[in-house]
């Protein structure tokens, strides 16, 4: 059972996760600031380390999908690439590197961090799968309802062939008729 005490709450790292190339990750800036140190310290370190951070770990953005990212986001592209504001794009870490992330920075607010960033991603894969179930029960029901739809035209024609067969019936007379 996740902790709730927990020193950042799950919904709002929720909020941090975004789809980048596919996959969902946190940007580096982000993560940065739920460890409460600079988006640099974090950088230099994952540099020093990049061994760890194969592609699958850590996308870094291209210019162009960094612009993209911060138009997004409302924010003007001056406000960010200004002086001592940011020079590179930034890194998006997956749920593995965000994993490996506690290997390179061992501070007792980064495990905890990562420990909330883990059960943050967990409950993404939980609300998916529940998401998937629905819709194929979904599905599942449409079919049903299409079978029902063609039993009730069966129904609907055979009484009507009912109705139109006793209309012929009740026209005819009852009886012997007599030449005259």
């Amino acid at each position: 059972m996740p902790n709730d005490s927990s020193l950042v709450p799950i919904d709002a790292i929720g909020k941090l996760i975004r789809m980048i190339r596919g996959k969902k990750g946190i940007l580096d800036e982000d993560i940065a600031a739920l460890y409460g140190i600079e988006t640099r310290a974090l950088n230099r370190a994952v540099r020093r380390h990049r061994e760890r951070f194969p592609e699958d770990f850590m996308i870094e953005l291209t210019l162009e999908e960094y612009r993209i990212l911060i138009s997004q986001n409302g924010t003007s592209e001056s406000d960010v690439f200004t002086i001592g504001g940011r020079r590179k794009p930034p890194f998006v870490f997956t749920e593995q590197g965000v994993a490996m992330l506690s290997s390179v920075l061992n501070s007792p607010r980064a495990i905890e961090v990562n420990i909330a960033i883990m059960r943050t991603f967990v409950r993404l894969r939980e609300i998916l799968a529940s998401n998937r179930n629905i819709e194929r029960q979904l599905k599942s029901l449409d079919k049903k309802v299409a079978n029902h739809d063609k039993l009730f035209r069966s129904i609907f024609d055979t009484i009507a062939q009912l109705m139109a067969a006793d209309e012929k019936s009740t026209n005819r007379r009852i009886g012997f008729e007599q030449d005259s």
